[in-house]
């Protein structure tokens, strides 16, 4: 897949493309003549080249999941599908012409609708040319892996969700940023100083936005957020600046790697393979940083393994991987956000439909990403539903959703 460095309206002087299949880059050259690529590099999927370099600055890898062959295991762990038909309340045609729904209009681009009732897939369907084993661009919902991932090393005690954030930038004498804690970060709350195009004083003539820089701009991602400055007291303004994710995935790579782990392999083996996911690209900067704020593809079924571990509490077949009680953070309302009149963003980076964005319950909860990428988390019908799409179809694309999701609030009985 050819991912775009930055959206449209950034890009306005791009004029010449060049695709590269055989070497695997791509070449994008601007009027005054400098060309920028991005090339790929093993598992960790395109990675955009500074200016002037031929290579990136780490050493790629090759991940592999360690899971017996999908095609001969059972779903969730595998894609088999039992045989034998819904059990009832389930209404099937409910959900079949709510699956139809989805892809309506045509203008919406859906590429994948999934959904599962009690863990068990009910309803799926994909665009021409794309399958079950398809990654698709992801975007923002990587923000959600990347607090499952701080989520899993807290389960694994390598941190407190409370503590404050060892950042080693900010543990200077005096230093306001030493006050940050790891739960500020993962509900963005953070007040680092991160311009964002959502910030309500955004004034585009101060240049290219922090936020969009930390994945067009090819610099060390984690060194560039971690030195930026407080601008709001930790915990007492909500911004969605991608300061907080990129700071949560730095201290990611730090326990790994203070551990002696292989932080590229650590994604896959303590969270992947124990949930059945093998198609996800976490892609990364030329540091090998990872970018998964937003610059991870993923399979529509990987996403609702993702959404029903949420579902269950954080427990997959018994084992626990999220830490007691980590749903319940996930699931309250940030108090920064509250406090700025904004009551829909709750923990570990998850929306909430406290305001009823989406006709389903308030109970339900998100992850969410541009162009309408979206998991719902629906506990009281025991139901995970994704929703993929093509960028430029995500405006027309929330009508088919909107109404698959009221179709699917018919044909499902309230179970919890």
């Amino acid at each position: 897949m050819i991912r775009r460095p930055a959206p449209d309206r950034w890009r306005e002087f791009v004029v010449d493309t060049v695709v590269d299949r055989e070497n695997e880059a791509v070449h994008l050259t601007l009027p005054n003549g400098v060309t920028r690529t991005a090339k790929r590099y093993g598992s960790q999927g395109c990675v955009a080249l500074p200016r002037g370099a031929d290579s990136v600055r780490f050493t790629p890898s090759r991940v592999e999941p360690e899971l017996p062959d999908p095609a001969t295991t059972p779903w969730r762990m595998g894609d088999v599908l039992p045989d034998e038909p819904f059990p009832e309340p389930l209404d099937s045609a409910a959900v079949a012409e709510a699956v139809d729904a989805a892809f309506r209009p045509p203008e919406g681009m859906t590429a994948a609708f999934l959904v599962t009732w009690k863990g068990r897939i009910v309803g799926e369907r994909y665009r021409e040319g794309i399958d079950m084993h398809t990654p698709l661009e992801s975007w923002s919902m990587g923000k959600s892996l990347t607090g499952t991932l701080m989520a899993v090393l807290i389960e694994e005690g390598a941190y407190d969700l409370f503590q404050p954030a060892p950042v080693p930038e900010w543990q200077g004498e005096e230093d306001p940023r030493s006050e940050i804690r790891i739960a500020d970060l993962m509900r963005m709350s953070s007040g680092l100083r991160f311009r964002a195009p959502q910030d309500p004083d955004f004034d585009p003539r101060e240049g290219y936005p922090d936020h969009l820089y930390v994945y067009a701009g090819t610099a060390n991602s984690f060194s560039w957020a971690a030195t930026r400055p407080l601008q709001f007291p930790p915990n007492t303004v909500g911004r969605y600046r991608n300061s907080d994710p990129v700071t949560t995935n730095y201290l990611i790579r730090r326990a790994v790697e203070e551990r002696g782990g292989d932080y590229h392999a650590f994604p896959q083996r303590h969270l992947f393979d124990r949930i059945g996911v093998r198609n996800m690209t976490l892609e990364t900067d030329p540091w090998g940083n990872f970018l998964i704020q937003g610059y991870e593809l993923g399979t529509a079924r990987d996403w609702a393994r993702i959404g029903n571990l949420y579902l269950q509490d954080g427990v997959w077949q018994g084992e626990r991987l999220l830490p007691e009680g980590y749903t319940d953070y996930v699931t309250t309302v940030a108090p920064a956000w509250k406090a700025d009149g904004r009551p829909y963003y709750g923990g570990g980076f998850f929306w909430l439909n406290t305001e009823r964005s989406y006709p389903i319950p308030e109970s339900a909860y998100y992850m969410a990403g541009a162009g309408n990428q979206k998991v719902f988390i629906i506990p009281s019908h025991d139901l995970v539903v994704v929703r993929l799409g093509h960028y430029r179809g995500g405006g027309p694309g929330d009508e088919g959703l909107e109404r698959a999701l009221s179709l699917l609030m018919d044909a499902v009985p309230r179970s919890r």
